[in-house]
């Protein structure tokens, strides 16, 4: 019988692999691996689960034990799935594609977010989309105008006001500075 547990702090492919050799050092058999969650060939003993626990706070991970923070964590994956790694154009609706996803209503969803978090599920989404943004910017491939398509803001000068209502700055001015103050995606 599987198990399916839950991972805090998985925002990123490199999280995937760190995750995956954690399992394999400790010779702990999994079916399959992805963003927040893993799936376990066989439900883990609890001195198991305490070493693995262990072994993923070393590496800046955590298990997610309640259903609550489960469903926070699979909807902070979820927005920074979308929003990092993938290719599909970002012109969606959020709370349809929440409630599609995680089978609940939106309402219930973004009430138990904004909760829990301090802070709503709408301004969260901005954030990381912000903190896209400045990815882009840094890179230095793409312009102001193909990011704010990317990101599916209506115009550039939306993205540049909600850029500086964020950051404190303009986009402009954030390409110019020497210190790039971008933050992890599991400090967002």
């Amino acid at each position: 019988m599987s198990e399916i547990i839950y991972i805090k702090n998985m925002v990123c492919p490199r999280c995937t692999s760190a995750v995956s050799n954690i399992l394999q050092e400790l010779a702990i058999p999994y079916g399959s691996i992805k963003l927040g969650e893993v799936e376990l060939t066989t439900p883990l003993s609890e001195e198991t689960k305490s070493i693995f626990s262990k072994a993923l706070q070393d590496s800046g991970f955590s298990l997610i034990n309640d259903r609550k923070s489960q469903l926070i964590e699979q909807m902070k994956t979820l927005v920074v799935d979308k929003i990092y790694h993938s290719t599909d154009e970002l012109n969606i609706k959020w709370a349809d594609y929440l409630s599609e996803k995680l089978h609940l209503d939106y309402k219930y969803l973004s009430s138990l977010f904004s909760s829990v978090e301090s802070i709503t599920f709408e301004q969260y989404i901005i954030n990381q989309k912000i903190e896209r943004t400045k990815e882009l910017i840094v890179y230095d491939e793409l312009t102001l105008s193909e990011i704010a398509h990317i990101l599916n803001y209506s115009s550039v000068a939306y993205l540049s006001n909600q850029f500086k209502k964020i950051t404190g700055m303009t986009p402009t001015q954030f390409k110019k500075s020497v210190n790039k103050n971008r933050k992890s995606l599991d400090d967002i």
